[in-house]
C-alpha cells in the first residue's frame, strides 16, 4: 500500500519482512510511526504492511528492492532523501550469511554480500544523515553483528566495518540532533541462520529473544547511545574481545552471526 502524509514520524526499515527487521517494524509501529518497509519479497512486505495498518493503525509504505542492484539500492536512497515525505528513523538491517568461506565461495556471491552489507549501509546513511542534519532530528540505526569483533571471514569483516563506520558517522553528526547506533546482537532466535545454511550452534543460553533485542535497542536509541550490545552475556563477550590480544581472537575465532 502507499503511505498517505502524516503527522507520524516515518521509519524506514531494510529487511524487513523477516527475523530482526520484522520485529523493527513492529515495535516503530507500535511507536506510532508510520513505516516504509523495503525487501526483496513483495508478497511477504504486503502481508506485513496489511498487518501493521490493521494492528496499529499506522501508515506502511511498501518498497521492493534488491539492495545489492545498485540502481535498486539508489531508488531506496531517493526515498530517505526525499525533503516532502521525511524519514525520521532509518533502520539498515538487510543482510545474510555465507554458508561458504571466503576462498571457497564464488567471488560474485561475495561481491553481492558485500554490497547489502556495507555499501547500502554507506549509501543509505549518506542520505539519511544529510537529510536529517538539515531538519535537526532523526535517529539511524546499523545493525552490525557481535561478529565484527572477532576475525572470521567476509561477514565478520563487513560487520566490523558497520560498527566503526556508525561510531565515526557519530562522532561526525554529534550535537546536530542526529543519532547513529550500531546494533551489535550474537545469536538471535530467528531464520536468518537457516536461510544461511548454518545448523544451530552454541549452548541455549546464547540465544537472544528478537523482541527483547529490539526493544532494547530502541531505549539505547533513545538514549543516544553510540554501540548497543543487546544481552548481557554479548556484553560480556564483546568487553573481553575489546582487551584480549588479536592474536588470542584470530586463533579461537568461531562464526558468530546475528
Amino acid at each position: 500500500m502507499t503511505g498517505e502524509q502524516t503527522t507520524r514520524p516515518t521509519a524506514l526499515v531494510t529487511g524487513a519482512s523477516a527475523g530482526i527487521g520484522r520485529e523493527f517494524a513492529h515495535q516503530l509501529a507500535a511507536r506510532r510511526h508510520d513505516l516504509v518497509l523495503v525487501a526483496r519479497d513483495r508478497g511477504r512486505l504486503e502481508r506485513l504492511a496489511a498487518e501493521l495498518t490493521r494492528r496499529y493503525a499506522v501508515s506502511a509504505e511498501v518498497l521492493v528492492a534488491d539492495l545489492s542492484d545498485r540502481s535498486a539500492l539508489q531508488t531506496v536512497a531517493d526515498r530517505v532523501a526525499d525533503r516532502d515525505r521525511p524519514v525520521d528513523v532509518l533502520v539498515n538491517n538487510a543482510g545474510y550469511g555465507q554458508r561458504r568461506s571466503f576462498l571457497r565461495n564464488d567471488l560474485a556471491v561475495e561481491e553481492a554480500a558485500f554490497d547489502v552489507l556495507t555499501r547500502a549501509v554507506l549509501v543509505l546513511s549518506h542520505a539519511a544523515g544529510v537529510a536529517m542534519r538539515e531538519r535537526g532530528r532523526g535517529h539511524i540505526v546499523n545493525v552490525s553483528s557481535v561478529a565484527g569483533f572477532i576475525a572470521s571471514g567476509s561477514y565478520s569483516a563487513a560487520k566490523a566495518w558497520v560498527t566503526t563506520f556508525s561510531e565515526g558517522l557519530a562522532t561526525e553528526l554529534a550535537g546536530s540532533g542526529v543519532t547513529v547506533t550500531a546494533l551489535c546482537p550474537g545469536f538471535t532466535n530467528t531464520e536468518f541462520q537457516q536461510r544461511a545454511g548454518i545448523s544451530k550452534p552454541g549452548p541455549e543460553f546464547l540465544w537472544l529473544d528478537p523482541q527483547k533485542l529490539v526493544a532494547d535497542c530502541l531505549h539505547d536509541v533513545d538514549r543516544g547511545r553510540v554501540v548497543s550490545v543487546p544481552g548481557l552475556q554479548y556484553k560480556a563477550v564483546v568487553g573481553l574481545l575489546r582487551v584480549v590480544p588479536r592474536s588470542l581472537v584470530r586463533g579461537r575465532a568461531r562464526l558468530v552471526r546475528r
